[in-house]
This record gives C-alpha cells, sequence and structure tokens, in this order.
C-alpha cells in the first residue's frame, strides 16, 4: 500500500514510526515537557535524528478526564512548532479535531491530518478533501471526559471496524483518495482494557479495510494496567506493544521514545528478511 502525504510518499510494507510531540502542558505522558515553541522543535528534531519517519505536532490533550481549549489557544500553541520544522524535510502531522486548526496547520507546512473524531466535525471533511494531505480516522467513543467511564461494546472489533469503514466512506465521497487514507482503531478512547487487548490481537482484521493502519500504544493505561508500572517506566512495555501490533499489520506506530521503537523494528525487519 502507498500512502500519500502531501509532497511525501511512503511504501507502508515498511512500518513507520511517527514521533509524538505535544505542546501541551497535561498530556498524560510528558505534559509540559515541550510545551514552549523552542523545547517541542528540539524535540522533534531529536526524534527525527533518532529516526522517526513523521513528526505528529499536537496542542491538545485527548487523554481521558483532559479540559478541552479554545481553538486559538491550540493555534498559539501549534503554529509556531510546525512553522518551525518546515525546513526538516520531513512531513508533520497536525494531532486535532477542529477544522480551523487543521487548515491553518495544513497551510503552515503539515501535510498530515490526525482526528480522534474522524473528520466528524462540520467542515472538516471538506478542508482535507481540499488539500493534498493524508489523513487518520481515529475511532473513539465518548469525549475525554466521559470515554472511560464504563465503555461496552456487543464485540469490539467488529463495530470498531464498522465505524472505520463508515469514515473512509464518508472520506472517498468528499473526494479524499483512498491513497491519502489511514485508520486507527483508538486504544484507550473508550475501551476497557480487555476492549484494549481484544483490539490489539485481532489488529490483522482491519486490513480488510484497504489502508494503512496506525496504531497508538505509547505509554498508554492499559499498559500500566498489564505490567503495574507509572506512565515513566513504561517504556520497556511500549516497545513490545509498538513490535507486536506491526506483527499484526500495523504500517505506523505512534510512540514517545523512538529511538529504541526503531531498533527494535530494525531487528524485526532483519529477522523478516528485508532492509526496506
Amino acid at each position: 500500500m502507498i500512502l500519500q502525504c502531501g509532497k511525501f510518499q511512503f511504501d507502508c510494507p515498511r512500518p513507520l514510526v511517527m514521533g509524538i510531540v505535544n505542546v501541551t502542558p497535561d498530556s498524560f505522558s510528558d505534559g509540559g515537557h515541550h510545551a514552549s515553541a523552542a523545547a517541542a522543535i528540539a524535540h522533534a528534531r531529536l526524534l527525527i535524528a533518532q529516526g522517526a519517519d513523521i513528526l505528529d505536532v499536537g496542542g491538545e490533550s485527548t487523554r481521558p478526564g483532559a479540559a478541552p481549549v479554545s481553538q486559538q489557544e491550540e493555534l498559539d500553541r501549534v503554529l509556531p512548532v510546525i512553522e518551525g520544522l518546515r525546513d526538516a524535510a520531513f512531513p508533520i502531522s497536525i494531532d486535532t479535531y477542529k477544522p480551523a486548526v487543521m487548515r491553518a496547520a495544513l497551510d503552515a507546512g503539515a501535510c498530515m491530518v490526525n482526528d480522534v473524531n474522524a473528520l466528524q466535525a462540520e467542515g472538516a471533511l471538506e478542508i482535507v478533501a481540499q488539500s493534498d494531505a493524508a489523513v487518520c480516522l481515529m475511532h473513539k467513543r465518548g469525549d475525554p471526559q466521559n470515554m472511560q467511564q464504563r465503555p461496552d461494546y456487543a464485540e469490539v472489533t467488529s463495530e470498531v471496524l464498522d465505524f472505520l469503514r463508515s469514515r473512509l466512506q464518508a472520506a472517498e465521497a468528499a473526494g479524499i483518495a483512498r491513497s491519502r487514507l489511514l485508520v486507527d482503531p483508538g486504544f484507550g478512547f473508550g475501551k476497557s482494557l480487555e476492549h484494549n487487548l481484544a483490539l490489539l490481537r485481532e489488529l490483522s482484521r482491519f486490513a480488510d479495510l484497504g489502508v494503512p493502519v496506525l496504531a497508538g500504544l505509547s505509554r498508554k493505561s492499559m499498559l500500566g494496567a498489564i505490567t503495574g508500572q507509572s506512565v515513566e517506566h513504561r517504556g520497556a512495555a511500549s516497545v513490545a506493544a509498538a513490535l507486536i501490533a506491526v506483527q499484526r499489520g500495523a504500517s505506523i506506530v505512534r510512540v514517545h521514545d523512538v529511538s529504541v521503537t526503531v531498533d527494535a523494528l530494525k531487528v524485526w525487519r532483519a529477522v523478516q528478511g528485508t532492509n526496506q
């Protein structure tokens, strides 16, 4: 599968690493560490040096319980970072569900939209369709304030698949080429530990959608529930989860710990007999 991100093109049989750049004071794992534009830009350049293929810049935390921020505050956080990375010659993703932030970020140089709301906000489909950017459509149930309050599914993988299939159809109907689309089952977004494990176990089913799959498991609470480790000590579990996701068909893993994830995937590719 080919993924087209503006002027960048990826052959997705080689798993890609998306490095997380949180320009927020309250993200669950690194809130406040890179809250200034200068710190975020420096961190982004470090992730590139460590082997990240894509940088995902976000200005609003969507962790369970997170408070929303205004559109202007989000713009003030992310635009200086995107503009400061324009010369990096690496694809930049904007992690947002707000259409106005999508538009401004794309104008500033981003070439992917990573939307936890799967382009359901009014105008979002049209903004992405008018660009040449890629877009990741993610499944979530509820909002950060309530999504982890007793999430319930009859059959979680089938229900998530049905939702993502419908959003892919909506995106294509709006004029977004299939080569620009990818999906994310939304680990931790309105799912219990059992739901998350079922989705990871059955991740290969998402390949039937015919687009690349992104898996975001890095440092999440499900790994804490399994290991008993606090968020700052979930690096090893995060690498293990990323590797399992790739083995089950993920084309992109979204991670905090880029260097060790890149090394783990190099070993996996060597065993697979490919240096791609």
